[in-house]
């Protein structure tokens, strides 16, 4: 979602991480680097320059945990192009992990932020429960501003408060080293954003992944959205294939 190429955003963030891997040695901190063919977020496409299937973004992002605590805070990463004046999206985020009998809990907040396109920048509530295999998600806008759709910065007057997102995912090792995964989410935009004519919609992903081993894995996903009619091509299926070295 920017103007600018990959490769602009590409080199500082392989240098960046090259620079970090030091510090990597530290249990309580890691780090992830990815190129992947595209990149949907919730379904949707986020090169929405190219109607071709192949949109590639480089990601990355690192992690730190505070001791056995609970707390954490990370920061993660991707080329886009839908904003002007834009070629990155920089998640910041941060929660407390736990466990509640039979369930591992996660609470938290996360910004999304677009440098040069501010207007694009949203800041969600979430929380999650897994049990086993299963994880269900509940993220909720609580900024004015939505991705563009709504908010001050997006000079519309519309209110992006309140839009939710949930999401059903599951992931089961199937074989060794690899895992089958599947998930299936639903938007439902604020009474601002639905009454000026967008729909609530529903998106899907099914795939899995192999690990190589040493922080190497390579997933595969069919993924996309429904409401085509409305959105257009950034909700078509894709198939997505991701190499991830985790470091």
């Amino acid at each position: 979602m920017t103007h600018a190429s990959l490769k602009t955003f590409a080199l500082p963030l392989v240098v960046a991480l090259a620079a970090a891997l030091p510090v990597l040695a530290s249990a309580q901190l890691s780090g992830n680097i990815a190129l992947t063919t595209n990149y949907k977020f919730r379904g949707q496409d986020q090169d929405t320059h190219k109607s071709t299937a192949v949109k590639p973004a480089i990601q990355g992002g690192f992690d730190y945990a505070f001791g056995e605590s609970g707390w954490y805070v990370g920061n993660w990463n991707s080329s886009v192009n839908w904003l002007p004046h834009n070629s990155i999206e920089m998640d910041v985020y941060g929660g407390y992990k736990f466990k509640a009998g039979a369930f591992d809990i996660d609470l938290g907040g996360l910004l999304y932020a677009y440098p040069g396109a501010t207007s694009g920048n949203t800041t969600e509530l979430y929380g999650a429960a897994t049990w086993g295999p299963l994880t269900a998600k509940y993220s909720h806008t609580v900024s004015d501003d939505y991705f563009g759709w709504a908010g001050a910065k997006a000079g519309s007057g519309l209110r992006g408060r309140n839009t939710g997102y949930l999401n059903f995912a599951f992931a089961q090792e199937v074989a060794p080293s690899t895992t089958l995964k599947a998930s299936v989410g639903f938007t439902r935009f604020a009474g601002d954003i639905k009454n000026s004519g967008v729909p609530d919609y529903m998106d899907y992903s099914v795939g899995g992944a192999y690990d190589f081993g040493s922080g190497l894995s390579l997933a595969a996903a069919i993924a996309g959205a429904n409401k085509k009619s409305y959105f257009g091509d950034v909700n078509k299926p894709r198939l997505l294939l991701t190499l991830t070295k985790t470091l």
